[in-house]
């Protein structure tokens, strides 16, 4: 797990009052003595940046990488708070990182080499939004016994910030000179972010289930001085995670 998400998920854990042992529920074979209050899921998968922007054109004109070169792993933890009815309070941290190796399509050294670099890409979602269950989670069998729903679809929307960092290091020609020089140009920042998702869980016992979900977000950013002359870039992408779910 990369240590950025290791220290949000590590985050959401410390700030929750559920997540203390005396917090959870107990119960017997199959139920629960009460609804949970909340649910804390882990999950790994893949995300696929959009690339849309120039900058993202730029690179893969001159360079030996394609947009979808930047298809990398992706992790996300969310903390569920369940509100009246059918809807939760989604408080969400992840991340998903990829860093290309290229050279250029079009020009060599002077010893006939290639000339190299590595381009990376990070998106850092923190974001708040609710969540809708299309089946009940559970339902009430007595006074003391609530019993999990063992598949459970669902959507969810909101929003909050995103961290990005995009950058290069390697060799690069001036195109005024044809000169080759090494440098290393980065741009970095927070901005705002929007997403829609929708998944499912599975219940393989009271406490403990298997979650997957399907979630895109929408975001841009201006880009620093190392990239000026540039639109803003395109941080929007669609990732799809699978993981455990724990109830509280």
């Amino acid at each position: 797990m990369p240590p950025r998400f290791a220290a949000l998920t590590a985050l959401l854990l410390t700030a929750s009052p559920l997540a203390s042992s005396g917090a959870q529920p107990r119960g017997g074979d199959g139920y629960l003595f009460r609804r949970p209050q909340a649910t804390l899921s882990f999950r790994l998968g893949a995300a696929r940046p959009d690339a849309s922007s120039d900058v993202f054109s730029f690179v893969s004109r001159q360079l030996t990488v394609d947009r979808g070169d930047f298809l990398g792993l992706s992790g996300m933890a969310d903390l569920s708070i369940a509100l009246a009815g059918p809807m939760e309070l989604q408080l969400s941290a992840g991340i998903s990182d990829r860093q290309v190796g290229s050279e250029y399509r079009d020009f060599i050294d002077n010893d006939d080499r290639p000339i190299e670099q590595r381009t990376q890409f990070r998106r850092v979602p923190l974001t708040a939004g609710l969540k809708w269950n299309l089946r009940p989670a559970g339902r009430t069998v007595s006074r003391y016994a609530w019993v999990p729903t063992r598949l459970v679809p669902y959507v969810a929307a909101g929003g909050g910030l995103m961290h990005y960092r995009f950058g290069q290091s390697g060799d690069f020609v001036d195109f005024r000179t044809n000169d080759v020089f090494g440098e290393t140009l980065r741009s970095s920042g927070w901005t705002g972010t929007v997403y829609a998702a929708a998944g499912a869980t599975w219940s393989l016992n009271p406490t403990v289930g298997l979650t997957s979900e399907l979630r895109y977000d929408r975001a841009r950013a201006t880009l620093g001085r190392d990239f000026e002359g540039f639109d803003p870039i395109a941080l929007s992408g669609v990732g799809l995670t699978a993981g455990l779910l724990f109830r509280f």
